[in-house]
């Protein structure tokens, strides 16, 4: 990978924060937009807007073609068996309530099993315990093991006959860990549930192959991988989503209308009520044909290559605690500095014009389970080198000094 033309195409990384060029390390969080998907985004408002799936005029035409050429990239991208299996939705975590809420919600019932585990985001949590407390279904959890990471000996001891949904993040967005989907997956079926993951993490930085892995339902979100915020996608199988029920209602998902009762358009349209995200497919679609340019296996070993050797350098740094596996991580070093709380890192490190993310990463459970109330988190993508980690490793010794924490 050729990294000064990469960075090249990203217009917001050309610019000094407090007066220090820009070191971004927060991609976990929002990746950056290149200049093909600003520029696509752009062109769609200046040249091709208008409302999708319904005028017969030329920029209606357009419009419909770019939104459903972006739903094309995306089952693509995934390797889903069709375009109508993909739902193009706010995010991942609209995505992951749609399954709650949409299919969740009518097929648990009392004495049926949910299974999940502590890494899980909030939006891979709460709505698992709302479809818990409306059904009387069970909320049950997958230990972790010491590292954080999931034993397929304590999922196969977790998940029964009884369940019915397992969901699981891919990658942890706190501890880096790269879960065993394809296995859980087979775990899952051999017990008649469905498998759900949260790829919000996983997609932008290695190939994901649905098919392969076997799963039920797949969400993920475009800004986490150089697309717009606002747009995501959810894969389902076909017939898990011509039985699903859409949860909004209004324009454009319905077939008939009664004025007592009305029906429903075939998948995917019934889930895309109103007049969609149209811009934001768009610019996904976009970022998936600069994803796909570079290739996603260099992205891959690119990805694995700069966590491999941030997780090394940092931990040489005296009184730097790290979460999670040293191996089979991706994206992320999640740690703390000895008596120095991870608002005050961030904000020190900010001075020096390096971004990273401070707080509870949507994840308290887990938190809790790390003993914590909060950690400080580097996250890398295609854009980052090893230079800009060698900046974040000094700034954390010079932060420990500010302090005078672990200095003689």
């Amino acid at each position: 990978m050729n990294i000064h033309a990469i960075r090249e195409q990203f217009p917001i990384l050309h610019q000094e924060i407090n007066g220090h060029p820009l070191v971004y390390l927060d991609s976990a969080a929002s990746s950056q937009k290149p200049r093909s998907v600003i520029d696509a985004v752009s062109k769609y408002y200046e040249l091709d807007h208008a409302n999708v799936h319904r005028g017969v005029h030329s920029l209606g035409s357009r419009a419909t073609d770019a939104y459903e050429g972006a739903r094309e990239k995306v089952a693509k991208f995934i390797n889903a068996p069709s375009p109508e299996q993909i739902v193009f939705t706010r995010g991942t975590t609209t995505a992951l309530n749609l399954v709650a809420s949409g299919y969740a919600r009518s097929v648990c019932r009392e004495g049926d099993e949910i299974v999940i585990t502590q890494m899980e985001h909030h939006s891979n949590l709460i709505p698992w315990q709302q479809v818990a407390k409306v059904t009387g279904a069970t909320l049950k959890y997958i230990p972790l093991q010491a590292d954080g990471t999931v034993a397929i000996a304590d999922a196969e001891a977790t998940i029964t006959s009884n369940t019915k949904i397992v969901s699981i993040t891919h990658v942890s967005n706190v501890l880096g860990c790269i879960n065993p989907i394809k296995e859980l997956a087979a775990i899952a079926h051999r017990n008649g549930a469905i498998m759900v993951v949260d790829g919000a993490q996983s997609t932008p930085h290695m190939r994901v192959d649905v098919q392969d892995l076997d799963v039920d339902f797949y969400a993920f979100s475009g800004h986490k991988m150089c697309g717009p915020t606002g747009i995501g996608a959810l894969y389902g199988r076909r017939n898990l989503l011509e039985n699903m029920e859409p949860i909004e209602f209004g324009g454009e998902m319905i077939d008939f209308v009664e004025l007592y009762d009305s029906t429903w358009k075939e998948i995917p349209y019934r889930f895309e009520g109103g007049t969609p995200i149209i811009a934001g497919a768009v610019g996904l679609g976009a970022a998936i044909d600069f994803l796909e340019e570079i290739g996603m296996e260099a992205i891959d070993e690119h990805a694995k290559q700069l966590t491999k050797y941030a997780y090394d350098v940092l931990s040489n740094v005296d009184g730097l605690t790290i979460y999670g596996p040293k191996q089979d991580r991706v994206g992320l070093v999640t740690f703390n500095l000895d008596e120095v709380h991870p608002h005050d890192v961030a904000t020190v490190l900010d001075t020096k014009g390096i971004a990273v993310r401070a707080g509870h990463h949507c994840c308290q459970p887990l938190m809790r389970w790390l003993n914590v109330s909060a950690t400080a988190r580097a996250s890398f993508y295609v854009y980052n080198t090893t230079d800009e980690i060698d900046q974040l490793v000094e700034a954390l010794i010079q932060t420990k000094e500010f302090f005078g924490y672990g200095i003689e």
